[in-house]
Formats: C-alpha cells, sequence, structure tokens
C-alpha cells in the first residue's frame, strides 16, 4: 500500500491482484472536508466526502480492552514523528506532545492516555455500510545479486540517468523499455525470478539478501508514468488461470508451466517501476518507508484512502484474519496510501516482510469495520 509504488496491495481477490489488479501509489494527497470544533472537546464536525463518522464511548469499540497497545505504542511514536512536523485541518501537536508522560512499557498508561486525548469515531462509507473491504500487504524478501551470475540473471533497475533532467511523462511502455537500451547501465540488483520481480515492482519496495548474507533494501524511485493493468487479469481474460488461482503463487506456478510466455504477460503491465538503494543503517526489523514518511510497522500500519481519513491517524481496526474466523481487532496506524485503497471503510494491512507475510498477505480479502481515532 510504500512511497512506494504501491502499485500494489489489495486486490480483487487477495493482494496480488490487490496488487496485480490495482494501480500504483501516488504521492499522498490530503482529505477533503476536514472540520474541527475546536479545543476542549471532541471535533463536532469533522466530515469528509465519501465517509461519515459517528462518535462513540469506547466500550463500543470491539476488541480494544483486549488489544495489547504495548505492540501498537512504537507505531505511533512514529507517526508522531511525522505527525508534529505537518500541517493540516487536524491539530496532533498537542497529542503527540503528551506522548513523553507515557511510560512506553505500561499498558494501562498507554490505553488511559488514548482514552484521554482522543475521541473514537464509527466510520461509514457514504453510502451508510459500516463494513468495507480489509486486504493484506507485504515487503517482499528474496535472493539476489548485486551482480549479474549465472543465478541471478533477472534485472532490477535505478532510474534511467537519461531521464533525471528531462522525464518523459508518459515515458516508453515496459515493452518499449526492455528493447531500447536505455536502461543499459542502470542496473542496482539482479534476482532469479522474473514473475518475483514482477511483485517488488507491484510492492514498490523490498529486501534482497545478498551472497555474502548482507541485506540490501530498495525503495520506490519512480515509474515511467505508464498506467499499471494487471497480469493477473491477463491471464484470467484468457483462461489461462481460475479466479482462486490469481494469487501469487498462482501465478508463480503458471510462470514454471510456461517459461517462453513469461516476458508476454510481464509486458501486458505496461507500467515499469524503478528502484534505489535505502541506507544501509534502517533498521532490518522495520519495514518500508511508507507515504508518511515513517517505516511500517508489521501488523500495525494500514494504508487508507486519504479522502477519508488524515495520513497518520490511529485507527482501530476489526476485521478477521484470512480463511478463518479468528478475530483480528487492532489499533493500527494510517502510515501509508495507495490507488487500490478507496472508499471510507477501506484498508490495506502491513503484514510485514518475507514470505510468510506474503503467503497470508496474499490471502486477505475480509470484512471488517474501522474507528477513526482524533484528538479531543
Amino acid at each position: 500500500m510504500i512511497s512506494k509504488c504501491k502499485l500494489f496491495p489489495a486486490s480483487v481477490f487477495a493482494i496480488l491482484i490487490a496488487a496485480l489488479i490495482a494501480g500504483c501509489s501516488t504521492p499522498p494527497t490530503r482529505g477533503t472536508g476536514y472540520r474541527s470544533g475546536g479545543s476542549g472537546g471532541p471535533p463536532s464536525t469533522y466530515s469528509s466526502s465519501i465517509a461519515t463518522f459517528s462518535a462513540v464511548s469506547w466500550q463500543a469499540v470491539p476488541g480494544w480492552q483486549e488489544d495489547d497497545l504495548l505492540q501498537a505504542w512504537p507505531a505511533w511514536l512514529r507517526s508522531c514523528d511525522a505527525l508534529r512536523k505537518r500541517g493540516g485541518e487536524v491539530n496532533w501537536r498537542q497529542v503527540c506532545s503528551q506522548t513523553t508522560n507515557v511510560a512506553s512499557r505500561d499498558t494501562r498508561a498507554i490505553r488511559q492516555y488514548f482514552e484521554s486525548n482522543f475521541q473514537a469515531y464509527e466510520i461509514r462509507n457514504s453510502a451508510g455500510s459500516e463494513t468495507g473491504l480489509i486486504t493484506g500487504y507485504y515487503e517482499p524478501l528474496m535472493e539476489g545479486s548485486q551482480t549479474r551470475t549465472s543465478t541471478y540473471t533477472v534485472p532490477l533497475y535505478a532510474y534511467p540517468n537519461a531521464w533525471k533532467k528531462s522525464r518523459p511523462n508518459p515515458g516508453p511502455t515496459r515493452t518499449e523499455l526492455m528493447s531500447s537500451g536505455i536502461l543499459q547501465g542502470s542496473e542496482i540488483a539482479w534476482v532469479q525470478d522474473p514473475v518475483a520481480a514482477a511483485s517488488l515492482q507491484i510492492q514498490g519496495s523490498g529486501k534482497i539478501r545478498l551472497p555474502d548474507g548482507r541485506i540490501m533494501r530498495l525503495g520506490f524511485a519512480g515509474t515511467n508514468e505508464q498506467p499499471f493493468k494487471s497480469s493477473a487479469q491477463w491471464l484470467l481474460d484468457r483462461k489461462e488461470i481460475t479466479r482462486s488461482e490469481a494469487t501469487m503463487q498462482g501465478i508463480s506456478q503458471w510462470a514454471k508451466r510456461n517459461p517462453d510466455r513469461v516476458n508476454e504477460m510481464l509486458n501486458a503491465n505496461p507500467r515499469f517501476v524503478f528502484f534505489k538503494e535505502l541506507p544501509s543503517s534502517m533498521d532490518e526489523n522495520l519495514g518500508p518507508i511508507g507515504a508518511l514518511g515513517v517505516p511500517l510497522t508489521s501488523e500495525r500500519s494500514i494504508a487508507v484512502d486519504l479522502q477519508a481519513m488524515p495520513l497518520g491517524a490511529p485507527v482501530f481496526l476489526s476485521t478477521t484474519k484470512p480463511l478463518s474466523n479468528q478475530t483480528l481487532q487492532k489499533l493500527v496506524m494510517a502510515q501509508d496510501t495507495g490507488k487500490a485503497i478507496v472508499g471510507g471503510v477501506r484498508a490495506d494491512y502491513y503484514w510485514g516482510s518475507g514470505e510468510s507475510a506474503g503467503e497470508i498477505a496474499g490471502r486477505m480479502k475480509q470484512n471488517g469495520k474501522m474507528w477513526l481515532l482524533l484528538p479531543r
């Protein structure tokens, strides 16, 4: 969902389609119609063009008392790091300044902080529904090399030097780029699987484990400004896969059966994503940088529609885990966005990095409810 081309998350069937059928994220834009009732009480006329908000008691938020807020606190502090520097209709400075008075290992104190300083609002879509789609996304982790080898033959590219002064809009399609020679010399890393490389482009960021064990972290650096078209949908339209196979795993299996047609499939998407190497000083345990400008936190960050709510805000999410009835009720932070994330009650849930996160994210297409927390 990563200042990244969260080309990404969500889907018609699951993340990959989210990713695969959705589009790429763009630089965040503010939501519309925010109105604050002033200090000293809850905002009385907070509004959005695509959602409505109803103030509720904390007792009306299911799972609020059971959530382990110790896990959410670091993510909120990262939101505050960015929110203190931002303007906008919502004044976050006072509630963020209060965090210094809270013991970071005291669950009761953290819960009291939120209950004292925030008002919870039930979110409804413009049509009045309190439920919406909750999908998942993740940060890929794959094996690779900074040089081409007999194993790692699929390149990932930095933004072309030729475009840095004069960027075409739109630029050449993927097919045209791959045959033009303009990318030669821009290789930033090499991986083994072209479908995995396409997934990295869809997610907009990822990690490469190098042969010496070091982790190379790649972030979004730009695109060729072409529209996104889904490879998954291309396969579905040609009846090459079924809807149940429209996942990363299903597409990878198709590619193994049809190695001579992989480029044909990938070229169906004219959009191309470029990467930059991120500083090695970044904590490997943190996620990629989201649209808010702070690292995402596994299972505590979400991507949202910024026409519905402000970037950085705390949100309480109530949904279920994929392929089960097990509840997933957590305080999360709206730290990312993406073109596929559209609607008032709509979130893309960040599961973390690596294969296991990708497996569960790819299956997540749940109904859920959301409550926006705003300063009193």
